[in-house]
């Protein structure tokens, strides 16, 4: 068993255990083995999941603890935050400043590893790929951060949910980081405990389980830390976004540090990527929420960020943070031109019009130049398909609803948000996956909208093709619309088997069919209304 497994193994059994004693509101004899673990979990009495005290416990160390070979093993410290009732609790951003401060009070470590829980190392020289930039005094002294790509195991062939995100986490780092340096994407990134200024406790001396260093972290976990206080503000982790990963690396980078992008061979760190297709959406709908909430703030990267970092990286950032606004012209996009076609109203140009060939070229030239970069990064034309359907998906589904929730939430307006859990087993969902089968079988809103703009593509696209066949002329004058609801159609064909074909736990529920044809055929007829007034 190596040092990670016995450090899991060592996690998980604390964590089961406090989570079986938040569940019965009490501490029994089950959960308590020796004096040392009656002792820690004493203070836990009467307690729930949202009113508990800290808990630090020190599973290994160091200076005592060593494998059957003799090694020393690392320090392993459990920790679990103080929440109470009455206290706003700032998810990933305050437990984050929590550890910061705690492994301020135990160790004092210049350098910080920020890793999300379903990722593990996949490549053991990762640690010392970092220190090579943060031991370089060429650039250790503004060096905030270096950034690894985000990288999965176990995705299909084909990718078919673009879990890669590979423009995000690969290609625009590779360009950023020829400026001040790549965003921060929430893990597989080492920091410089400098730039988070995490000076509020004075520097470790001595053994980490020592009564002083655990009291100093305990208090620096507790609800009442940060009251008066700059953290999450300027100091640590910062607060304000859905989006903390991109909101700290944004305002590091506002405030004069820089970022390192490392990309070896072999990936530093690999998750899970999702299985579904609703779980897909709905953490994209939470980024797009999260990124308005940056770019509606006083941070705005047009005017912050082009003024405290550079002209570069505040566009670099602004169009990360409207990200959520793609949703009008790839609805625009999905829906105009078929509803045009339908009626038969001229929305492009004529083939025989030599202005054709500029919006001819356009379209070629920007998927043309999307298709180069992704091959040039190794990708397969398969995975590349995949990548751009599910952009126009996002479009008509996450940016869409993500717009929406934010825009009633900015004026006032509580929007309900929906977090859908798909009933099917597991084991039946991955083997879909891995067979590059979209798994839809869930009452999702982002099926309807989608079902919506693939049902109004195909029904003018039956239509554009009959009347190409009977009409004259009509190829010459409508072939850009035509085209598009064809391109459309075929991105949406996994869309269509779910809706008509198949009959397996991953199909579109009938429900959802309904409700999307429904909708369809409305605005077919609101079509019919606007292009015959």
């Amino acid at each position: 068993m190596g040092v990670s497994d016995i450090d899991m193994v060592m996690y998980e059994s604390t964590k089961e255990k406090v989570e079986r004693a938040m569940e019965r509101g009490y501490v029994g004899n089950d959960v308590v083995f020796g004096a040392e673990e009656r002792e820690l979990f004493e203070k836990w009495k009467e307690f729930t999941r949202h009113d508990h005290p800290s808990v630090i416990q020190v599973l290994l160390q160091s200076s005592k603890d060593s494998d059957i070979m003799g090694t020393a093993l690392p320090n392993l410290i459990y920790v679990s935050r103080e929440k109470r009732p009455s206290s706003h609790h700032h998810f990933k951003a305050g437990a984050l400043n929590v550890l910061t401060r705690v492994s301020s009070a135990m160790s004092n470590a210049p350098v910080i590893l920020t890793l999300d829980c379903d990722m593990y190392c996949n490549n053991p020289r990762a640690p010392l790929h970092a220190l090579c930039y943060f031991l370089d005094p060429v650039v250790s002294a503004d060096l905030a951060y270096v950034q690894f790509p985000q990288c999965f195991h176990g995705i299909n062939e084909n990718d078919i949910y673009a879990s890669e995100i590979k423009r995000l986490f690969k290609i625009n780092s590779r360009g950023m980081d020829g400026l001040r340096g790549p965003n921060y994407v929430g893990t597989g990134c080492f920091f410089s405990r400098r730039s988070l200024h995490s000076t509020g406790l004075p520097a470790h001396r001595g053994s980490s389980a020592s009564e002083s260093a655990l009291q100093k972290a305990v208090e620096a976990a507790a609800c009442s830390f940060e009251l008066g206080t700059k953290w999450g503000s300027s100091i640590g982790f910062r607060y304000g976004s859905l989006v903390e990963d991109f909101h700290t690396g944004y305002r590091l980078h506002c405030e004069g540090w820089k970022s390192v992008f490392c990309d070896p061979a072999r990936p530093a760190f690999l998750g899970d990527g999702p299985k579904n297709l609703n779980d897909v959406l709905s953490q994209c709908k939470r980024w797009c929420v999260g990124l308005y909430e940056v770019a509606f703030s006083r941070f705005n990267p047009l005017t912050f960020g082009i003024t405290k970092a550079s002209f570069s990286m505040g566009l670099i950032y602004a169009h990360y943070a409207c990200w959520g606004t793609w949703c009008v012209p790839i609805t625009v996009y999905g829906l105009l031109p078929p509803l045009a076609l339908m009626y038969r109203t001229p929305f492009f140009p004529k083939v025989s019009d030599p202005w054709f060939f500029v919006y001819a070229y356009l379209f070629t030239a920007a998927y043309g130049q999307d298709l180069v970069e992704f091959l040039t990064d190794g990708a397969t034309i398969r995975r590349w398909w995949s990548d751009q359907r599910m952009w126009m998906t996002r479009g008509v589904t996450s940016c869409l609803f993500g717009t929406i929730q934010f825009g009633l939430n900015h004026i006032g307006i509580s929007a309900p948000g929906f977090n859908v859990t798909s009933k099917v087993a597991e084991e039946e969902q991955n083997e879909r996956y891995e067979r590059g089968v979209l798994d839809l079988g869930v009452q999702s809103p982002f099926f309807v909208a989608l079902g919506t703009v693939a049902a109004v593509n195909l029904s003018s696209l039956v239509v554009g093709i009959a009347r190409a066949a009977t009409t004259e002329g009509f190829l010459d004058e409508q072939f850009a619309q035509l085209f598009l609801s064809g391109f459309v159609a075929a991105n949406c064909w996994p869309i269509y088997e779910a809706m008509f074909l198949r009959s397996d736990g991953g199909r579109m529920p009938r429900s959802i069919t309904v409700i999307s044809l429904t909708v369809a055929g409305l605005l077919l007829y609101m079509g019919y209304l606007v292009f015959h007034v």
